[in-house]
């Protein structure tokens, strides 16, 4: 992607205007969301209600799979929140892209490496704090690092980071290559990005295509919430449950 965004520099750091923005906007939209779905609650649900208790549910479902403890109740909210959170990220790159001159300054926050490996690094150091929380840290350590064997520890230290390696990158990737592709079909219609230049005989193609990738890129953001919740969740099940061989 030639996407460029703009950096500004606080307390001698640098921080990326562009997700600031986006990250920004995405809360804003999940909290409005949530709020109206979850006005006016009747002991009989129906429409927006029985929307958002099938969201709960399915959350709650998740985490049960992988934590039918203590520890999975105290989990729920994370869940239903990170869900909601990372689904309007992935989806709100389709809908808006802001750009003014050579920057980008609203997109999809999931579609920056930077953005979904700070939540998985989130979520690995939840799992490891909670293990240690749980177990106490020699039971954690020999757990989580010495089995089923302590010859294992130098393949259990690896797997700790490829796990983290691909929980942030599986989403980063995914959704980075959708909006590389609309970004592409854009070009077509638009080479110049001016309606001036538009051209015809690659604009209806280019629409159609923009059509059906969307629709697809719907579905592949909401299967990457999904995969993302839950590999969190087994992810805190390995660090919080000891097997018993």
């Amino acid at each position: 992607m030639d996407d460029k965004a703009p950096l500004v520099q606080f307390l001698g750091l640098t921080f990326n205007v562009t997700n600031l923005i986006s990250i920004t906007v995405v809360m804003l939209i999940t909290f409005f969301l949530i709020f109206w779905l979850s006005r006016k609650p009747a002991i009989k649900p129906s429409g927006k209600q029985n929307f958002l208790e099938w969201i709960i549910d399915f959350t709650n479902n998740i985490v049960g799979s992988s934590l039918p403890n203590s520890t999975g109740q105290g989990l729920r909210l994370l869940a239903f929140v990170l869900f909601m959170v990372i689904f309007v990220g992935n989806q709100i790159g389709l809908i808006f892209q802001v750009k003014v001159g050579d920057f980008t300054y609203l997109k999809s926050p999931t579609a920056d490496p930077i953005v979904t490996m700070t939540l998985a690094l989130v979520m690995v150091v939840l799992a490891h704090f909670l293990g240690v929380g749980k177990l106490g840290f020699p039971k954690y350590f020999k757990n989580a690092y010495l089995s089923p064997y302590a010859w294992m520890f130098p393949l259990n230290v690896i797997e700790s980071i490829t796990s983290f390696l691909t929980l942030g990158l599986r989403l980063f990737g995914n959704i980075m290559a959708g909006e590389v592709l609309l970004n592409l079909l854009g070009s077509i219609a638009f080479p110049h990005g001016t309606l001036a230049s538009i051209s015809w005989l690659g604009f209806i193609p280019a629409l159609a295509g923009e059509v059906i990738w969307q629709g697809f890129s719907v579905f592949i953001g909401s299967v990457q919430a999904y995969v993302f919740v839950t590999l969190a969740m087994v992810y805190v099940s390995e660090k919080t449950i000891v097997e018993e061989l």
